[in-house]
């Protein structure tokens, strides 16, 4: 008799910052997946609020405790990261209607890309269906106030960036 595989999912994603709606599709997926490798994209064309090293700190601060939530970082084509990491699914976030035409697009590239690689849509909790980290860092930077749509330890940092910011 042969062990199964694991099922290893790739959460893919910027997370500058990490909200509430991230955190409730990572402890989710935790529960379906043996593992989850929540993959911060290096883009070099944009420029985000925390590195790289400060998001993947973050992250694994908040999942401290849950050992089958990884985070690493990751650059070029999603389903050549997935492979190398034997991943067999990738876990997007559907918020809204208007977030599934680019999904189901990008789903059906990485199915040509990848045959054995499933994507999996799935939706936060009705309470963060309109949160997005854009607009998380606008309201905060405008003065609005945040607590609930991010992790606490989130927007702590937030604030601690602003105090070093007026300095």
């Amino acid at each position: 008799m042969t062990t199964p595989k694991p099922r290893v999912a790739i959460y893919p994603g910027s997370f500058d910052p990490l909200t509430s709606g991230h955190v409730d599709i990572i402890e989710r997926g935790s529960r379906i997946f043996d593992q989850i490798i929540v993959s911060i994209l290096s883009n070099v064309e944009k420029t985000p609020l925390f590195s790289e090293k400060e998001r993947i700190e973050i992250i694994r601060d908040v999942f401290k405790g849950r050992g089958n939530v990884q985070v690493e970082t990751f650059h070029g084509l999603l389903v050549d990261y997935a492979q190398q990491k034997q991943a067999s699914v990738i876990v997007r976030g559907l918020r809204a209607v208007s977030d599934f035409e680019y999904e189901f697009q990008m789903a059906l590239m990485n199915r040509h890309l990848a045959p054995g690689i499933e994507t999996v849509f799935m939706m936060p909790a009705e309470q963060y269906t309109y949160i997005s980290s854009r607009l998380i860092k606008e309201v905060f930077m405008l003065g609005g106030e945040i607590t609930g749509l991010v992790p606490p330890l989130v927007e702590q940092k937030l604030r601690a960036k602003q105090k070093a910011k007026k300095k």
